[in-house]
């Protein structure tokens, strides 16, 4: 290991605003079939597609609409 490191031309981590938090959550089959699919289709792993998709809701301050009829 070196005494000393230069950092002169070192840059900030572009994600570190995007820190993340590991939960447990109960999704429907469906559902992850859905990402799942999309996932193979993109190319993007299912997981990050969720997390995608509910940052765009979150971004966007979507109102959500259940009919539960």
């Amino acid at each position: 290991m070196k005494e000393e490191y230069d950092f002169s031309k070192a840059r900030k981590n572009p994600y570190a605003n995007k820190l993340k938090k590991q939960i447990t959550i109960n999704i429907d089959i469906d559902t992850i079939d859905y990402f799942k699919a999309q996932s193979e289709f993109s190319g993007i792993p299912y997981q990050t597609l969720i997390n995608l998709s509910l940052s765009d809701c979150a971004e966007k301050k979507k109102q959500l609409q259940i009919n539960w009829g």
